[in-house]
């Protein structure tokens, strides 16, 4: 999928794969996350065009594991890492018994900020989720180098993981589940709250609550550029981020606070699960890609790239500071609803239209209520 890695890690899954399988070719295709559930149902269904191996967003695997579309390869978890895999990404590809796909990364998400800005503000580290809602809207105002429409940090209604994060650590829930029925949460007394924290830093503590969708695909470089101070992002956004900011020590990395001083809030457990299709023509030389995949050299490089890989065995790996930490971030994430349904009702543009309304300033309590009622309805069919 777009985003997950570097040219220079495709190359080399794919001369290893080719070193360890003389005669046979390793070939990525890279895909857009955007519509990316409805072109996988039609592939995966396609005994001719389905692809052999497939990364899926974790969020979205129970919508293809509970359908018969990943084959069961539950026989290759000890080759693959056993107990050092990533147990919930594990769990969400688990039915009845069975596992149908494997943890390729986790992207922990975390808090990078400018050292120099927050100094010159007067701004200590947040030690609670208050205190760093608090922070960033004081460095907003503070603009300590004088920046023209400054932002005290990125914050974009479409990237909805690094808005989930913030809530997360507030106690958000999408939904909860009673017996066999989904309920909607948003509008729960402790969501709520969360969501107008969310509408006070959209109005006072950020400048991009609407950028674009392609504006947001590369948001380290307002960071790089002095026109913010606050990021949220995964590991790998610090290999982004400029080196001279690192090497003058103007970067720092926290954890997102929770409301007790001390202890990491929840964040989303983003990431990938990799299956292999059932309909897959090269079921063998895909499970040999599979072995490839979790050797100890690709996952390495995994780590090196800042994700916490599938294999928890080598998350020492994990580049720079964030790299200390990322397991314990990991450790305290949460997902969004295990539901078949959600991955198919609640893709980018369902999430992007809720924290958009959110951002422009609309009844919090209102939105969240239509929310619910949305949630009920997709989620219990």
């Amino acid at each position: 999928m777009e985003g997950s890695l570097s040219e220079e890690s495709q190359q080399y899954l794919a001369d290893e794969f080719a070193e360890e399988n003389p005669g046979s070719e390793l070939k990525i295709e890279v895909q857009q996350w955007d519509g990316i559930v409805s072109k996988l149902q039609t592939s995966l269904a396609s005994k001719n065009e389905s692809p052999d191996l497939v990364e899926i967003g974790n969020t979205q695997t129970t919508t293809f594991t509970t359908v018969g579309a990943f084959a069961d390869v539950t026989d290759m978890k000890k080759a693959l890492g056993g107990d050092d895999l990533i147990d919930s990404f594990v769990d969400a590809s688990t039915v009845d018994g069975k596992i149908y796909a494997y943890p390729f990364y986790a992207g922990a998400r975390g808090v990078y900020y400018r050292t120099d800005l927050f100094e010159k503000a007067g701004i200590e580290v947040p030690q609670t989720i208050d205190d760093f809602t608090d922070a960033v809207i004081d460095l907003q105002a503070k603009n300590p180098d004088a920046v023209d429409d400054f932002s005290g940090m990125y914050l974009a209604a479409v990237d909805p993981h690094g808005v989930e994060s913030y809530l997360f650590a507030q106690g958000f829930e999408y939904a909860k589940k009673d017996g066999d029925t989904w309920v909607g949460q948003a509008s729960s007394k402790t969501s709520l709250a969360a969501l107008e924290n969310l509408q006070k830093l959209f109005q006072s503590g950020t400048t991009y609550g609407l950028d674009s969708q392609a504006g947001q695909k590369s948001f380290e470089r307002y960071f790089n550029e002095n026109k913010t101070g606050v990021l949220i992002g995964t590991g790998n956004i610090g290999t982004k981020i400029d080196q001279a900011l690192w090497d003058e020590d103007k970067v720092g990395v926290f954890a997102i606070p929770s409301d007790e001083p001390g202890v990491p809030g929840a964040t989303f457990a983003g990431g990938s699960n990799i299956g292999l299709a059932t309909n897959s023509q090269n079921p063998a030389l895909a499970k040999k890609a599979l072995e490839t995949i979790f050797g100890e050299g690709f996952q390495a490089r995994l780590a090196e790239e800042g994700w916490v890989p599938g294999n928890t065995a080598y998350g020492d790996a994990v580049s720079g500071p964030f790299g200390e930490i990322a397991g314990e971030i990991v450790a305290n994430s949460k997902l969004t609803p295990n539901s078949p349904e959600w991955g198919v009702a609640f893709g980018s543009t369902q999430l992007n239209e809720f924290f958009t309304r959110i951002a422009k300033g609309e009844d919090v309590a209102a939105v969240a209520k239509a929310f619910d009622e949305q949630l009920d309805t997709a989620l219990n069919k």
